[in-house]
């Protein structure tokens, strides 16, 4: 038996499926809040998905352990002579945003936000909110927002960038940062005039899960958006100390392990992610985007928090196992790499088509062990939607995934078959296609 904050998060992340937190897909169709209450208090948005997809070299029972983390070693461990081939997914999205606004007068409003993701029924991610927080705005001096809230990095590669192109779960969710806050406190500044365009900057800070007094858990994050004209310009830079050591930007800020008594027996850890996205409206029909990620990992040792038959492990991150460094046995060292995204969209009328690449890379690190740092994967995408009507589309998708070795996935994956259900360890290639609908609300 072993840590982990998300039981479910190694299955969540294998599965191919857009996770975007768009209100529109691939057509350039609108949505308008559900007003009610007094003096329209109160607003209703969201959605409602439906996918299915149909793709080849699928082996969900390939790997001995299905639900171990990618980090640890047992995890590496495959079922000798598993048969894999076609095989179908779907998938099921909802999720709804409930907001309220109140004028305070002088300028100041109040406004708060719930939100909240079921997928194929079930919540999400357990035990954590999407949205849960409350603001004070004014228009002279920005908002203050606290409470539990996604983060940029991950929300907005995501949507717009990654909905928009196809790869929102393989651009948004790979790479070294954090995706949900829990206690979290946001200052967004007004709008600036820089340069003849728009610019507002943010900060976002989370103490995480505060029984950990000794790795303390910290969470910075730095957002600016930059809009001219046609062009939009987004670069964040997100820093952590002592959350969950892990390469799934969708997930969690809390703590090493969920487990406080597991505190003094721990290593700290940190990790970072910097990032520039743009989108550059070309005319009235084409609209092209590109970006680029560089992630750090600073690496965690892996070590047994309760001992026994039914062992129970820290989450660890890129471990030499076996090895050992400056006396630490199973040691985690550091790593970089870096990710890079680009795309276009079409549109026709009613009809948007769109193309989308992301090329996660090969990492370095002085782990004397085979962690996934030798590999690379280059993912590609088509689709095309039809906008039926005002909040409801249909689309179409094709895909292919390319490893650069059989072996471990990128670092930056945060499992062997992630995002694409094609495992690294079973082969280098695998393409899918599907279909899909969603209603806007």
């Amino acid at each position: 038996m072993t840590h982990q904050i998300l039981p479910n998060a190694a299955r969540q992340s294998t599965r191919f499926q857009s996770t975007a937190l768009a209100l529109m897909l691939f057509t350039s169709a609108s949505s308008y809040a559900i007003d009610f209450g007094p003096e329209g208090m109160f607003s209703l948005t969201g959605f409602a998905k439906a996918e299915v997809l149909r793709g080849s070299n699928q082996c969900n029972e390939c790997q001995l352990f299905p639900l171990e983390d990618k980090q640890r070693i047992w995890a590496d461990d495959l079922v000798v002579g598993k048969p894999y081939g076609t095989g179908n997914l779907n998938v099921t999205l909802f999720q709804p945003w409930l907001g309220v606004k109140y004028d305070l007068g002088q300028g100041y409003k109040f406004n708060a936000l719930v939100s909240q993701r079921w997928r194929d029924g079930k919540q999400d991610i357990p035990g954590f909110w999407y949205e849960k927080n409350m603001a004070i705005s004014h228009d002279d001096y920005g908002s203050l927002r606290i409470g539990a809230m996604t983060t940029r990095t991950w929300s907005i590669a995501d949507y717009p960038y990654g909905t928009n192109i196809g790869v929102a779960n393989v651009w948004g969710s790979s790479g070294a940062g954090y995706g949900l806050l829990t206690k979290a406190v946001r200052y967004t500044s007004r709008k600036f005039d820089v340069a003849q365009g728009d610019l507002v900057v943010e900060a976002s800070y989370d103490q995480g899960n505060r029984d950990f007094k000794i790795n303390k858990p910290k969470f910075l994050e730095l957002y600016a958006q930059y809009y001219k004209g046609d062009l939009v310009i987004d670069a964040m830079f997100q820093d952590t100390r002592n959350g969950n050591p892990q390469a799934w930007s969708h997930g969690p800020f809390t703590s090493l392990t969920p487990h406080a008594a597991d505190d003094p027996k721990l290593g700290g850890s940190g990790q970072s992610i910097a990032m520039v996205m743009g989108r550059y409206q070309l005319d009235s029909r084409i609209e092209l985007s590109g970006g680029i990620r560089i992630n750090r990992w600073s690496g965690a040792y892996a070590v047994i928090t309760v001992p026994g038959a039914q062992a129970q492990w820290n989450n660890m991150f890129n471990v030499d196992w076996n090895g050992q460094l400056n006396g630490v046995p199973n040691p985690g060292y550091a790593a970089r790499s870096a990710d890079t995204m680009l795309g276009a969209r079409y549109r026709m009328g009613q009809w948007t088509a769109h193309t989308g690449l992301t090329y996660l890379g090969k990492a370095s690190t002085s782990n004397p062990s085979e962690r996934g740092q030798s590999n690379a994967a280059l993912i590609n995408t088509l689709g095309l939607g039809y906008e039926i009507r005002q909040g409801f589309q249909v689309y179409g998708f094709v895909g292919i995934v390319n490893y650069a070795r059989l072996g471990l996935a990128p670092m930056s994956m945060p499992s062997n078959s992630a995002f694409t259900n094609v495992d690294s360890r079973v082969t280098r290639t695998g393409n899918w296609a599907g279909l899909g609908a969603v209603y806007v609300f």
